[in-house]
């Protein structure tokens, strides 16, 4: 499969399955398109109709052309074959480890931001803290089911984790001082609105937290109209020093900014800049998920204007890398050369599976955005996963679980894309959230053509 596109001059020809990528002028372009629909000579007829008044183009060049694509193709770079359905199913099914955790350790918050999935932290129910045994209990469940894998992954998440700020460092204390005896190691990330930043969370992470999640939705007027206290105050003037302190504290590495835009800021490239101008250089910035009739939903009409943005965004970045202030931008970072291996390509975040959310009352759920609904509910850290047909379902999901993705070009990038996402769209893990596939595929293109022009330069 062969997806072709124009983008900042460039013509760009990616080879789904192989994961090459070709840039090409104008007439290899058109060979290309035509070249499983149409004879030689048809395309020779083609292409000296469209370009034969160009000094350069002649029959000669244009077979020559040909015979290039042809050796491409016989090397397995271009039209290669689609390999890996058998592969994405084995995978999951053989995979029985567990391999990371999302530690609900506070189902309750000191913001009381109005687009929150999670109900301002509550998952629509009681407002809640996790008790050092029920995290002590998941982490031993963690072991206990992740075989001979040595790597750990916890995510420290809420509600606002540091409103149960001790039980997070007795759980830490707790995973290192049984990494040894069990031949683990642990990675911890902990997401946080930054209120409750201090001088001990600053330092307590920095040693401890392999990554920190930080929201920030951009400029002042953006933030402050989602992200209030319950007093109706902004939180911008109160988390941004304490952000800026945390980061430089850092050394800049290991966090990310993240963002969330709505229907009130498509021009969401003015916040990322406005990020990267107060010095932050890890970002993200993530678009609205949310019932299409809440007024700050993204509309279809809201699509061209994101399209152009992220456009916007991917040119600014290659200017200003060559300036010497580039910033990293999250869904822009493709190792085109040693990305993931294809078993991860094809079978995803492995949620419900590899990973899963922990409730303060130690319940187990697929992923923290199905945390609540009882549906979902795979069972507890005492006794395991009980629900096994809710975790078969979330087993069978891969880059060629749904019939609309097994022809799509951005299969082996988004892994058949996000089953929360697809499941608040559809009603259905196995369903498609289209808006959110298209705005994938756009970033994807964006990324590729942000990797041609960085291999350009060099």
């Amino acid at each position: 499969m062969v997806h072709q596109y124009k983008l900042n001059g460039y013509n760009i020809v990616l080879d789904t399955c192989s994961g090459s990528v070709h840039t090409v002028d104008e007439v290899a372009y058109d060979v290309i398109a035509m070249y499983q629909t149409a004879s030689r000579e048809e395309i020779v007829s083609e292409m000296l109709k469209k370009y034969g008044h160009l000094e350069d183009v002649n029959e000669a060049e244009i077979l020559e052309c040909l015979d290039d694509v042809a050796a491409l193709e016989e090397s397995g770079k271009l039209f290669s074959e689609d390999k890996y359905e058998n592969l994405a199913h084995t995978y999951k099914n053989n995979s029985k480890v567990v391999k990371a955790l999302c530690l609900h350790v506070a189902h309750t918050c000191n913001l009381n931001c109005s687009y929150c999935f999670a109900s301002q932290g509550k998952y629509q129910g009681d407002r809640a803290l996790m008790s050092f045994e029920v995290g002590k209990q998941a982490f031993d469940f963690l072991v206990a089911n992740s075989g001979t894998r040595r790597n750990l992954e916890v995510d420290f998440f809420g509600g606002e984790p540091l409103m149960n700020w001790e039980v997070v460092k007795q759980l830490v204390a707790y995973a290192r001082s049984i990494e040894k005896a069990h031949n683990k190691n642990f990675r911890f990330t902990l997401t946080t609105n930054g209120v409750l930043i201090d001088d001990d969370v600053i330092d307590f992470v920095n040693r401890e937290m392999s990554n920190v999640v930080l929201s920030l939705d951009g400029r002042r007027e953006i933030h402050d109209h989602f992200r209030r206290d319950y007093a109706g105050k902004g939180s911008y003037d109160t988390i941004l020093p304490k952000f800026k302190r945390l980061v430089e504290a850092r050394g800049g590495k290991g966090y990310y900014m993240r963002g969330t835009f709505t229907h009130n800021n498509v021009d969401f490239t003015n916040d990322i800049f406005h990020m990267a101008d107060l010095g932050f250089t890890e970002l993200s910035m993530e678009p609205v998920v949310c019932p299409p009739d809440d007024p700050y939903a993204l509309t279809e009409a809201d699509l061209p204007v994101l399209f152009e943005q992220y456009e916007i965004l991917a040119k600014e970045m290659i200017k200003r890398k060559k300036e010497g202030r580039g910033f990293t931008f999250y869904h822009y970072m493709l190792d085109l050369k040693n990305g993931p291996c294809i078993y991860k390509r094809i079978t995803g975040c492995g949620s419900g599976t590899e990973y899963m959310a922990v409730t303060p009352w130690g319940e187990l759920f697929p992923c923290h955005q199905f945390v609540g609904d009882p549906k979902y509910s795979l069972g507890n850290v005492w006794d395991g996963v009980k629900n096994i047909e809710v975790q078969d379902e979330f087993r069978s999901c891969n880059a060629y679980a749904r019939e609309e993705c097994r022809d799509c070009w951005a299969k082996m990038y988004c892994s058949g894309g996000c089953a929360a996402n697809a499941y608040h769209a559809t009603g259905s893990v196995g369903g498609v959230y289209r808006y959110g596939c298209e705005l994938f595929k756009k970033r994807i293109e964006c990324a590729v053509m942000m990797q041609v022009a960085e291999a350009e330069e060099q």
